[in-house]
């Protein structure tokens, strides 16, 4: 097991490679899990200070995969999500960043300049329209339209209530407006060392078994799933139409001894149940034969505010 921390991490590699943080503000993000799930990377790439390839099958809001590009060489990246709208984000990211910017720009200009009030239409009338295009959008065939639906995608992400990102069952946002005074709508200069830091790199729309094309021998795989809901009261946030039920974590568990076979080295966080009943043994069945460790984090996403605190979460992986 490594023992460096953070800090530490600064001091040992020679120079930052890239500054990139997320650029949105994500649900189950792994900002505080980046220190443990360090710990656990291979000592051999520890030392190399390169991965020779990189693939996320839950990109998410990408905490780990950025963090990663600030410590290590990373030669090709593959990112994935089911999730349309946030591909497209990463999408117009990598290819016209500046477009992004000066959209971006014009929102926040625009936005800041208002009353309270006149923001809570101004934030409605993005949302409304946001919702009613999804039925008629080209989601395949990449264009300039998407830059104007990242741009939206992040302005809402940067103004409604809590920085959530949650879909009803039509698909559609429904989060309510966030009243803060000064939100920084357009970080230009973060949205640059992304697109920076998504070069050579794939970027993919699709369920995470697609990864399975890209994962072989050596490559360093970070499974992010959505996490198994604790209860009833926390499971209120949904990041596509479908959901992620039980039935598709036994799907992953299966996927994660397929590529296990493939000689990669495979590292997944999840949902502790024993938090909540030592008694379930959901995940220490499903991963068997596997390194299961136990860390503790912060719950910051809880519809009940009792239920937010010290928590423990899974980090499960294949090698020593």
């Amino acid at each position: 097991m490594q023992t460096l921390n953070l800090i530490e991490i600064s001091d040992k590699l020679s120079s930052i490679l890239n500054n990139a943080k997320p650029f949105l503000k994500w649900a189950g993000g792994k900002t505080q899990l980046l220190d443990e799930l360090y710990k656990r990377l291979p000592s051999s790439l520890i030392q190399s200070g390169e991965i020779e390839r990189y693939v996320e099958p839950f990109v998410g809001g990408g905490a780990f995969f950025f963090f990663l590009k600030r410590n290590f060489k990373i030669r090709e990246s593959f990112l994935i999500d089911i999730n349309k709208e946030l591909i497209i984000g990463y999408k117009v990211i990598q290819n016209n960043v500046n477009e992004l910017i000066d959209e971006l720009s014009s929102m926040e200009e625009k936005y800041l300049k208002l009353s309270e009030e006149q923001r809570k239409d101004f934030y409605y009338n993005i949302r409304d329209e946001y919702n009613r295009q999804k039925d008629n959008f080209d989601y395949v065939n990449y264009n300039l339209d998407w830059v104007k639906r990242a741009a939206d995608l992040i302005f809402l992400n940067k103004t409604c209530f809590n920085g959530l990102y949650r879909l009803n069952k039509k698909g559609e946002f429904n989060v309510p407006f966030g009243k803060y005074k000064n939100p920084t709508i357009c970080d230009a200069e973060n949205l640059i060392e992304v697109s920076k830091a998504l070069e050579n790199t794939e970027i993919i729309c699709a369920d995470f078994e697609e990864s399975k094309k890209y994962i072989q021998k050596n490559a360093i795989v970070y499974l992010d799933p959505p996490y198994r809901p604790l209860n009833n009261t926390s499971n209120f946030t949904s990041y596509n139409e479908d959901g992620f039920d039980d039935d598709d974590q036994r799907r992953l568990a299966q996927f994660f001894k397929e590529m296990d076979k493939k000689g990669a080295y495979l590292i997944l966080s999840n949902s502790d149940p024993k938090n909540e009943d030592v008694d379930d043994n959901f995940f220490d069945e499903l991963y068997a034969g596997f390194i299961i460790e136990r860390v503790k984090a912060k719950r910051y996403i809880n519809s009940n505010g009792d239920k937010r605190g010290d928590i423990s979460e899974l980090i499960i992986r294949n090698y020593e």
